[in-house]
């Protein structure tokens, strides 16, 4: 097999061809600015709001509750640090899980320095958040509670419409990171009950550089950035329409195939968990039957990941470690630390994340070269 083997989608995905499509006459003859008022300008708005309403459909909302933005880490920035800040008179603490992507770890902690008290709800050994803990965290001075909807390392599936109950009750804002939901999960923002909630167009076959920001009607946010009127002057700057044109059209699809792509995904997943788990000695397994479709992660035991991922990609095989964001540090995941494997176990897991694209052949060739590179570094680990 000579061809790339992609199994890093939750990294990023490949765009799709019907989406490149609807993209690239706003590149070239529609390529007017939404804020004129002349033809190719009313043109421009004209697709914007037309993007913005076929994605309040998806998501069972209101136009005016959508927002567009340049990725996912940008709306999450929004949703806790631009709410966190408009309602710092009401409270300053804010509870977030160990298991989240950075983009919200590191916000969080921002707000720390802002004197913002925070907490973190453990997991349990699944990687699903421990109710329990999350509800004794809460303080009357809780005013938002962020949690992940699917992990982005073990594809774990979080009990969002739980959280949000006991948001409701307690009168606490809930924003979740749905950027690993998106085809594969609900995202009926009525059904789950959120107040904000963020998608990245990248991890659903859109390019990089475009993100939504769904957030209820009646939560107000401080802007991160100021300068304009775009988007209710929530994300102030000239709108991307062909990406915006982009995104509508990859979540379209994303959603409207849903079905018939997880009926694909889901047994090359098992397939390739069934195999690892009883080819290869000394696997441990890290992703929880309550997980999403695509996503399965495994450590080796006294392996490197970062040597298998390089031995893998000799092959053309493309998998991760982790975290993306987090692909440029030596540390071991925080996620798998926080289900309570040692640093051993989380230094050697790898992520395997598939796609309406992948194939058998491609999952029996991995594992059939994921044996060699394990047993080739096996000979030659001080780990045994």
């Amino acid at each position: 097999m000579n061809k790339i083997v992609y199994l890093d989608n939750n990294a990023t995905t490949k765009t799709d061809n019907g989406v490149l499509e609807e993209m690239l006459k706003y590149f070239g003859e529609e390529y007017g600015n939404a804020s004129s008022q002349y033809t190719l300008g009313m043109n421009a708005r004209e697709t914007i709001e037309n993007a913005r309403s076929k994605i309040a459909g998806i998501l069972n909302c209101m136009p005016k509750e959508i927002f567009f933005t340049g990725c996912g880490t940008e709306s999450d920035n929004i949703a806790i640090a631009g709410t966190a800040r408009r309602y710092k008179n009401k409270g300053n603490h804010i509870i977030t899980s160990a298991i989240e992507h950075h983009a919200v770890l590191e916000t969080v902690k921002r707000l720390g320095k802002e004197g913002f008290e925070w907490s973190i709800a453990n997991v349990k050994e699944n990687g699903i958040v421990d109710l329990d803990h999350l509800k004794s965290l809460i303080k009357p001075t809780t005013v938002i509670i962020s949690v992940m909807y699917a992990n982005n390392e073990t594809g774990a599936i979080q009990p969002i419409h739980e959280i949000s109950t006991i948001c409701r009750e307690k009168g606490i804002y809930f924003h979740t990171d749905a950027v690993q939901a998106a085809g594969k999960l609900t995202l009926n923002t009525k059904e789950l009950g959120v107040d904000m909630m963020t998608l990245s167009g990248h991890k659903f076959h859109a390019p990089k550089g475009i993100g939504i920001l769904f957030k209820r009607n009646g939560v107000n946010v401080v802007p991160l950035t100021y300068g304009g009127h775009h988007e209710q002057s929530v994300r102030p700057g000239t709108e991307n329409v062909p990406y915006i044109a982009g995104i509508a059209k990859a979540l379209e699809i994303a959603v409207n195939d849903m079905e018939k792509h997880v009926a694909h995904i889901a047994p090359l997943k098992e397939k390739l968990k069934r195999r690892i788990l009883s080819e290869i000695e000394k696997s441990t397994l890290n992703t929880p039957d309550e997980s999403v479709c695509n996503t399965l992660n495994v450590s080796f035991s006294g392996l490197e990941g970062e040597s298998m991922l390089l031995s893998l990609d000799e092959y053309g095989i493309e998998v991760s470690t982790g975290s993306a964001c987090s692909s440029g540090s030596l540390e071991p995941s925080h996620v798998i630390l926080a289900m309570g494997r040692d640093h051993l176990t989380a230094h050697g897991s790898i992520r395997f994340s598939l796609s309406k694209y992948t194939t058998e052949e491609e999952i029996d060739y991995t594992v059939d070269r994921l044996k060699e590179v394990i047993e080739r570094i096996r000979r030659i680990s001080p780990y045994k």
